[in-house]
């Protein structure tokens, strides 16, 4: 693990505050970004979502070429897959819901993984997305929630926890989009939904096509295939939902994954 901290690059043994507010409070933003090959991709999408969810929590506008600099810091040109985080939080604050006024701390960090299976499985939760809460679609480190979803995803045997919205509608996973194909259509829910606006489901509307519109949870029980798109999945297809199989990839799954592959090993910062 390689880290930058505030300007400078430390080992694994660095430490923010006590009293950081990202600590406290879950008051910050954050974004993952994909190495391959020792190629952080896509890093302008990333940037400039992090710039709008820090902008939508009234956080100060991120020092993006201060960003850049960490970046370049911390990716080591041999590491064949890994994830690069960027944390930027209200930095030292009060013990309470009060911002302080030391300014944000900005974290830039990178950790080779594992590549994720090509299929997986997927678990509906008894829990909701707000569409319609102050953070509904802003990328925050606020995650308790996810945690505790896919806690009981896995605990059920699958790698992600699908949630639903107020009104019913499919809206997305902890750390992912998800798309469904209906009469040989893909359709992945509406950002209105609660979703994330992915970069890897923006990428997929762009580079494949695809159908933006409310789908009612009952739906996902429906689908001809289903996928995932996230920043380390890539596209990932879905081979159980709850106690439905099916099979994955399916046709369309596989020309997305594969166009997908193609235009990424092309255009590293699409």
């Amino acid at each position: 693990m390689r880290i930058w901290l505030n300007g400078a690059l430390l080992d694994d043994e660095a430490t923010v505050s006590p009293l950081d507010h990202g600590l406290t409070t879950g008051d910050g933003v954050f974004e993952t970004i994909k190495i391959e090959n020792g190629r952080p991709f896509a890093v302008r999408r990333h940037l400039e979502r992090l710039v709008r969810s820090a902008v939508g929590l009234g956080l100060p506008t991120p020092d993006v070429a201060a960003i850049e600099a960490g970046i370049e810091a911390v990716v080591e040109p041999g590491m064949p897959f890994g994830r690069l985080r960027i944390t930027y939080t209200g930095g030292v604050s009060p013990l309470s819901s009060d911002r302080g006024t030391s300014g944000p701390t900005i974290l830039v960090a990178t950790q080779e993984i594992k590549r994720p299976s090509a299929t997986s499985a997927i678990v509906t939760v008894p829990w909701i997305r707000n569409e319609r809460s102050a953070v509904a679609g802003l990328k925050t480190t606020s995650y308790a929630e996810n945690v505790r979803a896919l806690a009981y995803a896995k605990e059920r045997g699958g790698s992600e926890a699908i949630f639903a919205n107020t009104i019913g509608n499919l809206a997305e996973g902890t750390g992912s989009n998800i798309f469904c194909v209906y009469d040989g259509e893909l359709v992945t829910p509406t950002l209105e939904s609660g979703a994330l606006a992915g970069v890897t489901r923006g990428l997929v509307l762009e580079w494949f096509g695809g159908v933006e519109r409310d789908v009612p949870l009952e739906q996902l029980f429906e689908a001809e295939e289903i996928f995932l798109t996230s920043t380390t999945r890539d596209i990932q297809g879905i081979h159980r939902v709850d106690d439905r199989e099916l099979t994955a990839p399916g046709t369309i799954t596989a020309q997305v994954a594969k166009i997908f592959a193609d235009r990424s090993a092309d255009e590293p910062n699409p």
